[in-house]
């Protein structure tokens, strides 16, 4: 019997979605077509014109902060390097070893502050500004669909108030739905046109305190930084006053007998000998790792699929395989992980056949945030919740900002997609497949 009722309550609920998304259809058909009217409101339009603008400038601030960060964590890998290269060819008996590095270890706990502050003073900032708008959003779209549904409403009422025969039944009905359909429309546009324009005026203030934030870090870290430079120059000045000249002679026992030869600067080999090039790239450049048997050329970015290396180079020998991996630990660590990443995306994308998925399945999602469903025709939403995305019957009913959908661990249970669909909005979730 509970089994039962609750398939009559499914029922119910698909037939009255249904009816719903039918009416909200056929209003947008009429009011395209010039044979009814549309509610209009220009300062709403403006507000939300102004949130749009508002929402595509901080992502992209979001978007530029982090390629900043990550940035500052290159430059900071490649400041530890070159500070450790320092520790190797300082010799222990040179003076001032202890102090050069120390200075070193506080080079890299500045680097490590900064980077730390940045992130908690502007990008962990940038982020809570940002989780205010996906909740907006979300009613802006649903206020469009209750303002479609007050129209439908309000032209039923007027069409059976000045029809020849008259019913008073269904005049009465068609009052009740009219009054309802408008207290919840007007509900929802009250608060949003006292919300819009408050979250746009904040702006202003949002961003000097971004800006403010990480200028002063900046300006505090290249300070102290000034300060460590001007240090380790100091140590490095004492240790050139230290050997008079800039030159450091190896001291030789000369072997008996033989007298100790003059010490002369060999000429130079004339330009072009092996013997030049041999030194230039001693004193200037490394020996590349694949000198020996030059190799296909390297991929110009680190997110070149590995495939299109392949396809134009052919069957990679061990030398190239060589000089790829010096390249590669040539890199920052930043950008190793990120070349290891996107090689990572692209092999592991060739998955198998999808089974037993509903009908038109387009791609998943994975809910970030938990939502409510405020209508028979909405999906409720938990964060975590996956979500198959399925086209709408009719793209004339999909609203900006909302997709089709079936809870996966819906469709495994019942396999019913009519019964088991509804609509969601897209900024709630994120998409994973």
């Amino acid at each position: 019997m509970a089994e039962m009722g609750s398939k009559g309550v499914t029922a119910g609920k698909f037939a009255s979605n249904m009816q719903k998304k039918l009416t909200r259809a056929q209003e947008k058909v009429l009011q395209k077509l010039g044979k009814a009217d549309e509610t209009k409101d220009e300062q709403f339009e403006q507000c939300v014109q102004n949130f749009n603008k508002q929402l595509n400038e901080g992502t992209r601030l979001q978007k530029d902060l982090r390629t900043y960060l990550a940035s500052v964590k290159a430059m900071h890998e490649a400041s530890k390097k070159l500070n450790e290269c320092l520790q190797e060819v300082y010799e222990p008996d040179w003076p001032g070893r202890d102090e050069a590095s120390k200075i070193a270890e506080n080079n890299d706990l500045l680097w490590m502050d900064y980077h730390q502050k940045l992130v908690d003073q502007a990008l962990l900032t940038m982020d809570t500004y940002l989780g205010q708008f996906p909740d907006i959003k979300s009613r802006i779209a649903k206020r469009g669909r209750k303002l479609v549904d007050y129209d439908s409403a309000r032209h039923h009422y007027e069409s059976l108030q000045t029809a020849k025969k008259k019913d008073e039944a269904k005049i009465a009905k068609a009052e009740e739905e009219l009054v309802k359909a408008q207290k919840v429309f007007e509900e929802m546009n009250v608060d949003l046109q006292e919300e819009l324009p408050s979250l746009w005026n904040s702006r202003v203030g949002f961003y000097v305190n971004t800006f403010q934030s990480i200028a002063g870090l900046e300006e505090n870290f290249h300070r102290e930084m000034s300060k460590l430079n001007q240090s380790l120059n100091d140590v490095l000045g004492g240790l050139e006053k230290q050997h008079g000249s800039n030159t450091f002679t190896v001291k030789a026992q000369p072997s008996d007998g033989a007298p100790a030869k003059e010490n002369k600067s060999p000429s130079p080999p004339p330009d072009g000998s092996p013997a030049a090039t041999a030194e230039a790239r001693a004193n200037h450049e490394p020996e590349p790792a694949g000198a020996a048997a030059p190799g296909p050329a390297l991929p110009k970015s680190p997110s070149q699929p590995a495939e299109a290396s392949e396809a134009a180079g052919g069957t990679q020998e061990p030398g190239d395989t060589a000089a790829g991996e010096a390249a590669s630990n040539s890199l920052p660590a930043v950008v190793v992980e990120t070349f290891s990443a996107v090689n990572g995306a692209v092999e592991g994308s060739g998955g198998g056949a999808r089974v037993d998925l509903p009908p038109g399945f387009m791609f998943k999602v994975q809910a970030q945030h938990d939502y409510a469903a405020t209508d028979t025709d909405e999906l409720q939403l938990k964060a975590g919740d996956v979500v198959l995305v399925i086209p709408f019957q009719n793209p004339e009913e999909q609203d900006e900002g909302w997709l089709m959908g079936v809870k996966e661990s819906d469709w495994n249970q019942h396999k019913e997609l009519d019964k088991c669909q509804g609509v969601f909005p897209e900024n709630f979730t994120e998409r994973v497949q």
